[in-house]
């Protein structure tokens, strides 16, 4: 099985846990377009469930739209931007800190995400 196909599997397992939750309630997700979020092998399941779930999908490429790309982008401006790390070893110490610091300041990191950054376009 294709390494997709796995992903959208797991997905839609993901999705029939996340229902059997909320069993009697309307559940709004909202998705990247990552391949797993349009497989074909979710349509049947989408179909039959389609009163109780509703996908949103954000615009293709809305870095500033998805909070996962906030924290990225901190990551990469702390961690990697202009910065040496002789080996894997010293670059995944430099991110376990960087990640540590995020548990330890919770209020920085909602501020970070919470930031509306406009694009310089």
């Amino acid at each position: 099985m294709e390494t997709d196909q796995c992903n959208a599997q797991a997905f839609l397992q993901f999705l029939q846990y996340t229902l059997d939750q909320y069993p009697d309630q309307h559940v709004v997700m909202v998705l990247d377009n990552a391949k797993i979020h349009h497989a074909k092998v979710l349509q049947p399941f989408l179909q039959e469930r389609e009163e109780q779930l509703t996908f949103v999908f954000l615009p293709p490429y809305s870095p500033n739209l998805n909070l996962v790309e906030r924290i990225l982008g901190w990551l990469k401006e702390s961690v990697i931007a202009n910065r040496f790390h002789p080996t894997r070893k010293e670059l995944r110490e430099s991110i376990v800190s960087f990640l540590e610091y995020l548990s330890e300041f919770p209020e920085r990191v909602l501020q970070r995400i919470g930031q509306v950054v406009m694009s310089e376009n």
